[in-house]
């Protein structure tokens, strides 16, 4: 979610019992906008929290004018002093597939070979430790669960995408339908999609996946709150996952506050 709009938009998501301390607060609303100017990001997101047992991740997201580019992640122990993180690679999501349990909180914590198979963790230990297997699973709930409302951005000729200065948000009606929330990441399934389906496509904003087709299906929970004001959507794939918007504003973002650990016994709760 938008650093500058955070404290108003960790407010929205509050009914799933996300949030921070004041004191945590304070510290963002001082360190994001240095993190900005130091680093000469066009904008910063606040991504969440990943919680661990000795301590927490506190995730930072930068962004250049090209928004589908890839980001610029950070971390924090204590919201006030940042550290950047290296691009995550295919090596490091299938590692982090093969470790299990909750994060520690201490980047450099080694796993112990009892843990994983003897060949991953000795990879592991060479990508970095548990800072791998952090930047491994900020990159698999982007990819999964990072979501944007349908207009919010839009493509140019040229490929490149940017804000919709036209967005003025979804209606009441069509908030509450999965198919106005797309991934906000490459996208797989319009390749697949026949002409006939594609005809209907606005390629400038129709350019991502939908949500309606994730699977399982039912992995989404949509929620009216705050009076039917705001519109929350939340993850049960990635539990700790939360997206609001709120209709007929360009008010959306989403946050997540987690052990980050994927909800691998979701088929069976459908």
């Amino acid at each position: 979610m938008e650093a500058l709009s955070l404290p108003a938009a960790l407010s929205l998501v509050a009914g799933g019992g996300a949030g921070l301390s004041p004191e945590l607060r304070a510290a963002l609303g001082a360190s994001l906008p240095l993190l900005q100017r130091d680093y000469r990001f066009e904008r910063v997101w606040f991504w969440g929290c990943i919680q661990g047992v000795r301590g927490a991740y506190y995730i930072a997201q930068g962004l250049g004018p090209d928004r589908a580019a890839p980001r610029s992640r950070l971390y924090s122990l204590n919201c006030l002093d940042w550290s950047l993180l290296t691009p995550a690679t295919e090596e490091m999501l299938a590692l982090a597939e093969e470790v299990k349990g909750r994060f520690q909180g201490d980047p450099s914590f080694e796993y112990s070979l009892a843990e994983i198979n003897p060949e991953a963790a000795a990879r592991l230990v060479q990508s970095g430790k548990e800072e791998a297997r952090l930047i491994a699973t900020i990159e698999q709930i982007d990819r999964a669960v990072g979501i944007v409302p349908r207009g919010a951005f839009v493509k140019t000729p040229l490929g490149s995408v940017h804000e919709n200065r036209h967005f003025e948000g979804l209606s009441l009606v069509e908030a509450k339908k999965l198919s106005s929330y797309f991934h906000f990441t490459e996208p797989t399934d319009l390749k697949n999609k026949t002409l006939m389906e594609k005809a209907d496509l606005d390629p400038s904003t129709d350019f991502l996946n939908s949500l309606e087709h994730d699977i399982p299906q039912g992995s989404w929970s949509i929620q009216l709150e705050k009076g039917g004001s705001v519109v929350v959507l939340r993850s049960l794939l990635w539990l700790g996952l939360t997206f609001y918007h709120v209709p007929m504003t360009k008010q959306f973002g989403y946050v997540y506050f987690g052990t980050g650990e994927k909800n691998l016994d979701l088929p069976f709760m459908l």
